[in-house]
């Protein structure tokens, strides 16, 4: 049985679950359904054209598929996607998608988002990730799986960060970060392979093929994409998946060569 605030607001047509609870003060909108054992604290804003899975809590003041922070929007149904298990606290704010950019905004399970974050138009957040105080993600993001973005940094529009990367605190990211990579700094240029993060999840023998791929492709006379190109089909898939990533960016890669 769920339990509503008798202060709360939910306008006909929200589709609530089960052992749902709404704190004081809240409003849900009449395009909104939210699944079952998902909490949402007082004076928290959900609307429109909004799906939030199971098993989410969703802390006060946050708001919660308001219109895109975009000039060109104008009034086109859009749509959020929120995934389960997910933590969204206080005053975070995620817009929905646009019509030029395929009108969804998503983001998956298992993730943490900490307070005052930002959730721009059409942003695609993976499984498992943790957006640490203040991160603000511009349009079309896109943020693989386990990724984690440190505080205060802002992400521009059109990035890709791709698996288990890592991008430090008080940084600004303006280009791509291939997976298992560490960026730090504004702007932020890769550092090295994302080792903490690299432990707690994978295999000692693949952090070593890892760490040799990285040589070649970031330590080389050649270019990162020459270098890729030789290990798209390494049978690591790992090593794969970072060198298909550097030759599918288009906005570069947060790279910047050491002389000597």
């Amino acid at each position: 049985m769920s339990s509503i605030h008798p202060t709360a607001i939910v306008e006909d047509g929200a589709q609530i679950g089960e052992n749902v609870t709404i704190g004081a003060y809240s409003f849900i909108g009449k395009d909104v359904k939210i699944g079952d054992n998902t909490k949402i604290g007082s004076h928290t804003l959900i609307e429109g054209i909004t799906t939030i899975g199971s098993g989410n809590e969703i802390f006060s003041h946050a708001v919660i598929g308001s219109i895109p922070q975009d000039l060109k929007y104008h009034g086109e149904k859009v749509e959020l996607i929120i995934g389960d298990n997910n933590k969204i606290r206080e005053f975070t704010l995620i817009n929905p998608g646009t019509e030029g950019g395929g009108g969804v905004t998503k983001i998956g399970s298992g993730n943490l988002l900490m307070g005052y974050v930002h959730v721009a138009h059409d942003v695609i957040i993976g499984n498992g990730c943790i957006l640490a105080n203040a991160a603000t993600l511009a349009g079309h993001v896109i943020l693989g799986d386990g990724v984690v973005i440190g505080g205060l940094t802002p992400v521009h529009q059109f990035v890709k960060i791709g698996d288990m990367a890592m991008v430090a605190g008080a940084s600004a990211l303006s280009q791509d970060v291939p997976p298992y990579c560490l960026a730090e700094g504004n702007r932020a240029v890769l550092r090295g392979l994302n080792l903490t993060g690299l432990r707690r999840r994978i295999k000692t023998e693949d952090i070593n093929v890892l760490r040799s791929a990285y040589r070649k492709i970031f330590q080389s006379n050649k270019s990162p994409k020459e270098a890729a190109e030789e290990l798209k089909n390494s049978s690591n898939p790992y090593v794969a998946n970072m060198a298909e990533f550097i030759l599918n960016s288009e906005r570069g890669i947060a790279f910047k060569r050491r002389n000597g």
